[in-house]
């Protein structure tokens, strides 16, 4: 797609470099297929955190919250206006406007309960990820 004067203008003026990011950890759970965020949330999750990060995962006891920041490595694509959920029986908005996964940068957040903590794994319920999803961050949320 050809840029426009406008996005060429922008980038001119801000020079923003690009954002390269190395995943903290991974997902384990049994959903291997895009399902519902509701049907992803019921199914108990697993945050595998890469060993060399565990020591920052210290104060994470359990019965806490946390922000789960990863990226939707399986969604291709997206447009600016989208159905809200995807149904087309309700007016088109922006994407920034949505929860719709289908974004410019591909990142997802979900406040999930964390039920309890082995060593690098952190068992989780409420996260709307699939298995081998990419975690970025995690972040307590008070």
């Amino acid at each position: 797609m050809k840029e426009s004067e406008l996005e060429q203008e922008f980038k001119r003026a801000y020079d923003l470099p690009a954002v390269c990011m190395t995943p903290i950890g991974i997902v384990e759970n049994d959903v291997h297929e895009l399902l519902s965020p509701g049907q992803i949330k019921a199914r108990p999750s697993r945050i595998i955190v890469d060993p060399a990060l565990e020591e920052g995962l210290d104060g994470l006891t359990g019965d806490q919250r946390l922000l789960v920041v990863f990226q939707f490595h399986l969604l291709p694509g997206y447009e600016l206006h989208q159905h809200p959920r995807g149904d087309p029986s309700l007016p088109k908005r922006g994407v920034f406007a949505l929860h719709s996964p289908h974004r410019p940068n591909p990142i997802g957040v979900t406040e999930v309960d964390l039920v309890r903590r082995e060593g690098n794994i952190l068992h989780v319920s409420g996260l709307d990820a699939v298995n081998g999803t990419p975690v970025l961050d995690l972040k307590l949320n008070k």
